[in-house]
């Protein structure tokens, strides 16, 4: 199927300069039932979701272009790949978040898978949204924070995270994503998203550990420009409505204001 120029930079722009808040869906091709997959993506539409990412920090086996067919088949979603890797690249995506690990000091994670990736990305023809991606301490060592060898900012430190993301935005990043990672106990807090929107005006990217209507709420109220949702609406069916309905509410609410 014939891919959409969705402009998503410019949609994430749009929709902050409205106060309007965007739900994304993570899905791991390690982890799609294909057989339940249809039903799930149904599920999605009729609960308006925004965006597919779609990615890992480690993939074994190798089904993205599988997954993303079906996603087309099915939806008019969106999807952005979200890579673990310079391996995890594929040119059916509309988009690539384009990941710099800004709250660690592994050099391949900053810089060096991205001269690996660069020529494969400028041929595919994929959108390209240069994010700051920052993990945030989440009560236990995630898988995240494991492959990638970085130790997270602690999660009562606000003033580093808010520093961190002010310092990827001066260099030009567009995105800022802030992580607790997959399986965390403790979401991103509030206070950390709200110094972080304090400080940098480019959309904000929020998810691990988002698995209720009201840590949903609290990141939205806190400045996230979009929940990221993934492990936990493997482990909890109802949740993906759920978190869409706590995007809703907030922006039904912002709109009568």
């Amino acid at each position: 199927m014939r891919k959409i120029n969705y402009n998503i930079k410019e949609q994430l722009l749009k929709e902050r300069a409205d106060n309007r808040r965007s739900f994304a869906v993570l899905l791991d091709p390690d982890k799609i039932d294909f057989e339940q997959f249809t039903g799930f993506l149904e599920v999605a539409v009729q609960n308006q979701v925004d965006y597919f990412f779609v990615g890992g920090s480690l993939i074994t086996e190798y089904s993205i272009d599988k997954l993303i067919a079906a996603v087309r088949q099915y939806t008019q979603i969106p999807v952005i790949l979200f890579p673990g890797s310079s391996l995890h690249i594929d040119e059916s995506a509309d988009a690539i978040l384009l990941l710099s690990l800004i709250s660690g000091r592994n050099p391949e994670l900053l810089i060096g898978q991205h001269v690996i990736a660069a020529p494969l990305i400028k041929r595919s023809g994929l959108e390209v949204l240069p994010t700051g991606y920052m993990l945030i301490e989440s009560g236990r060592l995630t898988t995240v924070s494991y492959i990638s060898n970085t130790t997270p900012i602690p999660r009562d430190k606000p003033a580093i995270a808010a520093c961190t993301a002010a310092a990827g935005e001066l260099l030009g990043l567009s995105h800022i994503f802030l992580d607790a990672g997959s399986g965390a106990i403790y979401p991103v807090p509030p206070r950390v998203i709200s110094a972080v929107r304090q400080v940098v005006a480019v959309p904000i990217l929020v998810g691990g550990g988002i698995n209720s209507y009201e840590k949903a709420s609290s990141a939205l109220e806190a400045g996230a420009d979009v929940i990221v949702v993934g492990n936990g609406i493997e482990e909890n069916a109802n949740l993906l409505p759920e978190i869409a309905s706590a995007v809703r509410a907030f922006n039904e609410r912002t709109e009568n204001v």
